[in-house]
């Protein structure tokens, strides 16, 4: 199995476990993104440096306007895709085998946790991963210690406040907070 197999299988499936050739690979693509991750949080890197190794990461070519500011925590990396100008401040975990989608202009904060798998609920079958992608939308905010669950979609122009948990798609031009993520106002756009 290869890494486009992989993904593929990911986006297809909706349990991760039973392939015993999937999670081989995906053990090898964790590995690969343990050495880069690294790599990012245990030296100074420039900006275009930093534009180098998440393309490495993600094995997607990231857009020379995209800013990091480490340290970045990720345990698969080939899943992520990200748009122009997106910002990703410091302590972020990315969770990311089931897709993680930022679009451009967005801000993520301080120690935001992005998480595309839960385990099945079924003891006798927890070992089991279910995948579900996150969408983040243009100009989307997201506050500090943020959680982001799997298959949420965060609307364009929207802000998650900080410390927040969303367990359900965000509606564009809004302002979400709280645990669980509770709407708290509209933002007027012109």
């Amino acid at each position: 199995m290869d890494l486009n197999e992989l993904l593929k299988y990911f986006s297809e499936n909706d349990t991760i476990g039973e392939n015993r050739e999937a999670v081989e690979m995906m053990r090898s693509c964790s590995v690969e993104a343990q050495k880069i991750t690294m790599e990012i949080n245990t030296k100074f890197h420039e900006p275009e440096e930093l534009v180098r190794l998440f393309s490495d990461l993600t094995g997607k070519q990231v857009d020379e306007s995209f800013r990091l500011f480490p340290p970045f925590y990720t345990d698969f990396g080939k899943n992520i895709t990200l748009g122009k100008n997106v910002f990703i401040n410091a302590g972020c975990k990315f969770q990311d085998q089931g897709g993680i989608y930022i679009d451009d202009g967005a801000l993520i904060g301080h120690g935001v946790v992005l998480a595309t798998l839960n385990h099945d609920l079924a003891p006798e079958k927890r070992q089991q991963l279910h995948p579900a992608p996150i969408h983040i939308g243009k100009n989307v905010w997201i506050g500090a210690n943020a959680v982001i669950c799997s298959g949420v979609t965060i609307g364009e122009n929207a802000v998650v406040a900080a410390g927040a948990v969303v367990v359900r798609d965000v509606e564009a031009n809004t302002v979400v907070g709280g645990v669980p993520a509770k709407l708290i106002k509209r933002i007027e756009v012109d």
